[in-house]
């Protein structure tokens, strides 16, 4: 069953049996890397049919070493034309590819074997949460006036309303005249208390606070 179906030369069921093997594997590799991630409609579209281009590529070149130096130099071009991405849609990519080459090369049931394996394994570690950071963890910003010393200023309302926290930056803005506080803090439950933002207000004299998720970079 893991045997190669190309023979010594590629007939027309051939290709149609890798094609839609391809086709099927890619639509299920863009639902995979859609599965709790933010992703555009081009990333979703170009996962779909990567495996059948790069499916068809292999078939071209098969046997063809100068054919196969030409088409590596013209896949190494792409990446100067890519958004840069993360990790996950990197991982994604090579899953794409690494079936477009099993069924390029006539390995459709390892195709389908190595799609079940490596899909089922990012699905369960996304359910799980697998590297991810605590969901009561936040970035929080405070902007303080330049008479104020921020040591130990807020100690005494992050032991009121958060679990843990930690002083991480600090640097000056407004031509000196402020300090802008940059703490890493876990709160003791998801929802950052209106309370805790009304007495940072004034403490810090009513100037800024933003409060946010390190990945997402959007204040809540």
């Amino acid at each position: 069953m893991l045997d190669s179906i190309i023979g010594t030369q590629i007939t027309l069921s051939i290709f149609g049996i890798c094609t839609a093997v391809s086709l099927i594997l890619g639509v299920a590799t863009a639902l995979v890397g859609m599965f709790r991630s933010k992703c555009t409609q081009s990333f979703a579209v170009a996962l779909a049919i990567l495996p059948a281009v790069v499916q068809v590529v292999i078939m071209l070149v098969n046997g063809n070493v100068g054919a196969g130096v030409a088409v590596a130099g013209a896949f190494s071009l792409v990446r100067f034309r890519s958004a840069p991405g993360t990790a996950r849609e990197i991982a994604v990519i090579f899953l794409a590819m690494a079936i477009g080459l099993a069924t390029g090369m006539g390995y459709v049931v390892l195709a389908v074997l190595f799609f079940l394996v490596a899909g089922g394994l990012l699905l369960l570690l996304t359910l799980l949460n697998f590297g991810g950071s605590d969901p009561a963890e936040r970035v929080l910003r405070i902007t303080i006036p330049e008479n104020l010393d921020y040591d130990g200023l807020f100690d005494d309302l992050f032991a009121k309303y958060v679990r843990s926290f930690s002083l991480e930056k600090v640097k000056t803005t407004n031509m000196g005249t402020l300090y802008e506080l940059q703490y890493r803090i876990v709160l003791k439950n998801d929802r950052v208390p209106k309370a805790f933002f009304d007495e940072l207000r004034c403490r810090n004299g009513n100037l800024n606070i933003v409060c946010s998720r390190e990945s997402s970079g959007e204040a809540l």
